[in-house]
């Protein structure tokens, strides 16, 4: 989902000057594995459970697009790690889909949040573009977002969940707090207990041969891009070409207007990646295998290792996560 249109505008204020609180001083029962330190936190947005709550909530609801038929849920399935299973998804007015929707895991780190602009850096910001982007059209309040706010403050459920995780302004519903709400319950959205990630923690977990050495031909050839924990160097704000640059999306490209960025994308996390086919930024591979063969680097290795790095990558995925009630349709009505 990217930043196009008067959803630009109303980031602007998102985007300049983001500071961030150090996790120490947080009081926030984040519920990690051990080890694990919670994401980032913007001073303007420090987190409670009031406010986790109320994202959660907006999070499933369809009244978030114009027509009442699509909500963030629409596209960030639980059961999927948080994606989507076409290749892109149409908006609410049958608008084709610009990119492939990426996970949710984890992206409370990443310092970029979308396939191809390192503009947008913070989850408030990103929240805006699905709900109000023009390009494409998502959920078709660009331009009525006072509408939005207005029909979220209809409902006596939405005045006292606002009024409870916003108190500093009175339970204020506007685009503001609705995104400060959205990106809240998507930083509660951390995924660290993969069979690997059991592994790493000393626990007895066993794995097959072959995802034993698919991880070594991980850490060999696709650990730069896909690095450390996260798998992806997004926390970084990079972005690569894979291979040749793609005909129409030029991606950074896109951006930058260099010729240099055609075809450079943000590197995609890998966790739960055997849930989320199909892959890459425009959806064009259907298969884990297909994808790993789209890298150059990948051209010389052999039908046996690519199967062993597609069972590498089972690994990474982290069932409490995609089954975790927290992260799931809430009960109807307001509250937990």
């Amino acid at each position: 989902m990217e930043v196009y249109g008067k959803a630009l505008a109303l980031a602007a204020g998102l985007l300049l000057s983001v500071a961030f609180a150090p996790a120490a001083v947080s009081s926030f029962d984040w519920k990690l594995p051990e080890g694990v330190a919670p994401p980032p936190v913007p001073i303007d947005n420090p987190m409670s459970q009031a406010k986790v709550e109320l994202g959660r909530k907006l999070f499933y609801d369809a009244d978030l697009s114009i027509d009442g038929t699509m909500s963030c849920a629409t596209c960030h399935e639980q059961r999927r790690g948080f994606t989507d299973s076409n290749r892109t998804h149409p908006g609410v007015h049958g608008d084709p889909g610009k990119r492939n929707v990426q996970t949710l895991a984890n992206a409370g780190y990443f310092r970029a949040l979308t396939w191809g602009d390192p503009g947008v850096k913070t989850l408030e910001a990103q929240a805006l573009i699905p709900i109000a982007g023009t390009r494409p059209v998502e959920m078709g309040f660009a331009g009525q977002e006072a509408v939005l706010a207005a029909r979220l403050a209809g409902q006596a459920c939405y005045r006292r969940m606002f009024g409870e995780a916003f108190p500093e302004v009175g339970g204020e519903v506007s685009m503001v707090t609705i995104a400060k709400a959205l990106a809240a319950f998507q930083r509660t959205l951390v995924s660290f207990d993969s069979p690997y990630d059991r592994r790493r923690r000393g626990e007895a977990v066993a794995v097959s041969a072959e995802a034993e050495r698919g991880e070594r031909l991980f850490k060999a050839g696709c650990a730069s891009c896909h690095a450390g924990p996260l798998f992806t160097d997004a926390d970084k704000a990079r972005f690569h070409r894979i291979d040749a640059p793609f005909a129409g999306d030029q991606g950074l490209g896109d951006v930058t207007g260099e010729a240099a960025d055609a075809g450079r994308f943000r590197t995609p996390s890998l966790r739960n990646a055997a849930l989320s086919a199909p892959y890459l930024h425009d959806g064009s591979a259907p298969t884990l295998e297909t994808a790993i063969r789209r890298h150059r680097v990948a051209m010389r290795l052999g039908d046996r290792q690519v199967a062993e790095l597609v069972e590498f990558l089972g690994t990474l995925t982290d069932e409490t996560f995609v089954t975790d009630p927290r992260f799931s349709l809430p009960k109807p009505g307001c509250g937990p």
